[in-house]
């Protein structure tokens, strides 16, 4: 399970890294800031793509890396997994936030 949300969030990823996802209510970056500027919207959702693709990667990493542990608990494996996402996602949040807010 864990492979494969990390795999869709990376494959959701792509097309804001290559700025083809326009303003939308569903998809995105989807403040007002960026919803109300598509000048903003581009270079944000590119750049809070890039940091998506990074924290699913880390997901999709720790994934793999976990099973390795010898002895590991199902319960213990999901909990380690789900932390090392929420980290990733934090961070990832917190710097396109900071970059949309230097914009």
């Amino acid at each position: 399970m864990f492979l494969v949300s990390g795999s869709v969030l990376a494959a959701l990823s792509v097309p804001l890294i290559l700025g083809s996802i326009p303003p939308n209510g569903l998809y995105g970056f989807r403040v007002r800031k960026t919803m109300e500027n598509p000048e903003i919207w581009y270079p944000v959702n590119k750049y809070g793509g890039k940091w998506l693709l990074a924290a699913s990667l880390c997901l999709v990493g720790a994934a793999v890396a976990f099973v390795f542990i010898p002895g590991i608990q199902l319960e213990t494996y999901s909990l380690a997994v789900l932390v090392v996402w929420v980290i990733a996602f934090i961070v990832a949040m917190t710097a396109s936030f900071r970059y949309l807010n230097r914009l």
